[in-house]
Order: C-alpha cells, then structure tokens, then sequence
C-alpha cells in the first residue's frame, strides 16, 4: 500500500521534529495525530504527507518512516505543481484533507481509492458559493472518494446541504484529550476588574478580530475595565496598528503562536472566551468551543451557523449577531454585570459539551478504511450520516 495524506497547512516535518525534542503541542491532538500516521507507517510499505504551505521546499524520509514533502507555499498556490507533486508518489491510497477542486479533478482521473476527511463548513449563501459547492458535490459524489468525513456534525449536514450523497458522509471528532471533570465551575470573580477576555485563533476579519477589538474601543470609552489577550498567528501586524488606532493598545496583549498547554491555562484564567467568528468564514466547529467548555468558561460567540446546534442565547452561551461589535460589547457587558447567568453559562458547559461528542474518532476513521474488512466497511457504513443515528440533532442553517 502506498498512502499519501494531502494537506494544505500545517508542517508535519516541523511538528515529528518539535515533538521529538520534547517540545509542546501547539494545538489540540497535534501529538495524537503526528502518532497515528507514523504508526500506519509501521505497516504498510509507503506513507507520505504532502503539506501546501511550508516555511521551505523539502522532501525527506523521517525518523518515524514517514516522507515528508513541503510543497514551500506560503500565499500563491500553484496546482499544477502540486498535482505533479502527487502524481510522482504514485499513490493507490490517498487521504484528502482539503476540499480544493484541482486536487479532486486529480483524484477522480486518476481512480484512486481516496478518503476525504474535511474540518470546515460549506455554506451556500451567494449565487457564487452556490455555483462552486455544486461542481465541488458533483466531484465528491465520484466513486473514488469513497468517504467524505467532516468535524462533527453541523458540518456533515453542510455537505449535504450542497448535495454530497448523505451515504457516503461520517461526522468525525478528535479523542477527549481533556475533559469539564478536570476544571470546577466558575462564579463572577467579585475583585475589582480589569475583566479578563480570551481570543485563540486565527488573526482575521472573517474570524471577528476587528469586531472584537472594536468592542473593546467601546467598553473602554464606556469606562469599563477590559484586557483582551489573543493568541494566534495571522494578520497580526494589521492588527496591532488597529488596536493602536483605537487607542486600546494597553488593552490588548497579542501572544503569537502559544502551546496547547498554555492556551488551557489562559483559558481556566479567563473570565470570558470570544469566539466572534463572521459568517463568511468556513467554521467547522473549532476546537476553541471544545476547550472553552472544557475549562467550563463562559463563551460569548457570534451566530455563525455553525455554532447552532451546540449554543443557545443565556443558556451555554451568550450569542450576538455576527459582524455586529455594538452587541458583541453589549453581551461582554452584561455576563460581566450579571452573576447569576454567569454561573448559568458556566453549570452548562459540561452537559453541552457531553452533547458534541462524536462516536467516530479521526484515527479510528482512517485505520478502519485503510483495514478495508467487512467488519470495518460495516463500521464506516453503520456510522454515515444516513445511518440515522444522528436524526436528533437539530438541522444546520443555510
């Protein structure tokens, strides 16, 4: 068997690299993930993962058995490259862990046996998105990808939404690397402020950046005592200069790139989460709702229609129109003025995040169709998205 993972971001060299010496996690599962793939290598003849964007061009056999190839792109893509690239490997396997239509065309020509494993949503809302999401169903519909798997549910039923056979979609999860039984419940400290406010992600507009560092610019004039930390890596520069326009610099720390470790600590630490994500960006269901809920910290979240089938307005979360920094502030100012449905907020996360849980663990997924018995071809067909048992869930909107 010769696999190869295709993925667009993320250094799989960098990270077997960083691990082996020692050094942290820096995000969820990162160790889990990096440990399956070198595991599979111990059993099949060849296993390579190709990563888009990487710091440099390389190509090398790693100490785990695993070849490593960095594509060097760090903007551009350029998918005729990348498209030779996989075409050398000569791949009868392959594992797909984006969505980007050249790749499927190569995929589909090529009748290889492939397994899509997504972590994003597929929203249907311009005439333009509707236009790409029906040729990228048509493509995902082809029998060489066999299984189009995606980050827990609300994302699945995106897929289908956009016609992708709802028989051949799986709702995946990492393990429960932490769980709400290692963090107590949390009360409105009674201290003087300043209110402690988290943000981990991605640095850009369409994650809510702007929004949120607007909201702070209210607060602060309105006089109330606000520190923001963000942590994450993206457009950073840009927005540090707006926290300066704003003259909110002294109330926001940006902490780059932070191991897992400690975006656990910054979160027990927290009084509040922000996740502001606007609508146009492609949300799965970010490992930062996990997290929060695990540290059993109040969330403030935009509406984003990915978050609708685990938040509910004063029940888990308080919830604000997405783009909207006038009712992100709002909702900041009252869960920090309200003591009661602070602990609401807080007593609920460990239910909410019971709910999410999702049978089909990420490594379980890949090892059972790299198996390929009838036990494991039982297995992926009893946990499809049309298999029923995820008819309780409520549906996603478009």
């Amino acid at each position: 068997m010769r696999l190869l993972i295709v993925q667009h971001a993320g250094d799989y060299r960098e990270a077997v690299q960083r691990l082996a010496e020692g050094g942290a996690e820096t995000y969820y599962a990162q160790k889990y993930s990096v440990n399956t793939i070198a595991e599979i290598a111990k059993r099949v003849e060849d296993v390579t993962v190709l990563c888009f964007c990487t710091a440099t061009a390389y190509n090398q056999v790693l100490p785990n058995g695993v070849r490593a190839i960095g594509a060097g792109f760090q903007s551009q893509l350029n998918t005729k490259h990348l498209i030779n690239i996989i075409e050398a490997q000569n791949p009868n396997h392959l594992i797909l862990r984006t969505s980007l239509p050249h790749i499927l065309k190569c995929v589909v020509n090529k009748k290889i046996r492939t397994l899509a494993i997504f972590a994003e949503s597929f929203q249907r809302k311009t005439l333009r998105k509707r236009a790409k999401y029906y040729f990228l169903s048509r493509l995902l519909n082809q029998n060489p990808i066999e299984w189009i798997a995606n980050h827990n549910l609300n994302s699945c039923l995106s897929l289908q939404q956009i016609g992708v056979n709802p028989e051949k979609i799986i709702p995946w999860d990492w393990p429960p690397v932490i769980t709400p039984e290692s963090f107590p419940e949390k009360r409105l400290r009674r201290h003087e402020p300043p209110w402690h406010l988290l943000y981990v992600g991605i640095l850009s507009e369409a994650k809510g950046i702007g929004d949120t560092l607007e909201a702070i610019a209210y607060l602060k004039a309105q006089g109330l005592s606000i520190n923001l930390k963000i942590a994450g890596i993206g457009e950073t520069e840009y927005f540090v200069k707006k926290a300066e326009t704003r003259q909110i610099q002294d109330s926001v720390d940006f902490l780059g790139l932070v191991s897992h470790h400690e975006v656990m600590q910054l979160m027990k630490n927290a009084d509040l989460i922000i996740i502001p994500s606007r609508h146009t960006y492609p949300e799965g269901l970010p490992v930062t709702l996990y997290e929060a809920l695990c540290t059993r910290t109040p969330i403030v979240a935009s509406d984003h229609p990915m978050f609708n089938q685990v938040l509910q307005h004063q029940s888990n979360a308080l919830i604000f129109p997405s783009g909207n920094s006038l009712a992100l502030a709002a909702c900041i100012e009252t869960l920090v003025a309200n003591p009661e449905l602070y602990q609401t907020l807080s007593t609920a996360a460990s239910a909410t995040w019971e709910r999410l849980q999702i049978p089909v663990k990420w490594g379980d997924l890949i090892q059972r169709w790299l198996n390929n018995s009838p036990d494991d071809r039982q297995w992926l067909f009893d946990h499809r998205l049309a298999s029923g048992r995820y008819n309780s869930y409520p549906p996603v909107e478009q």
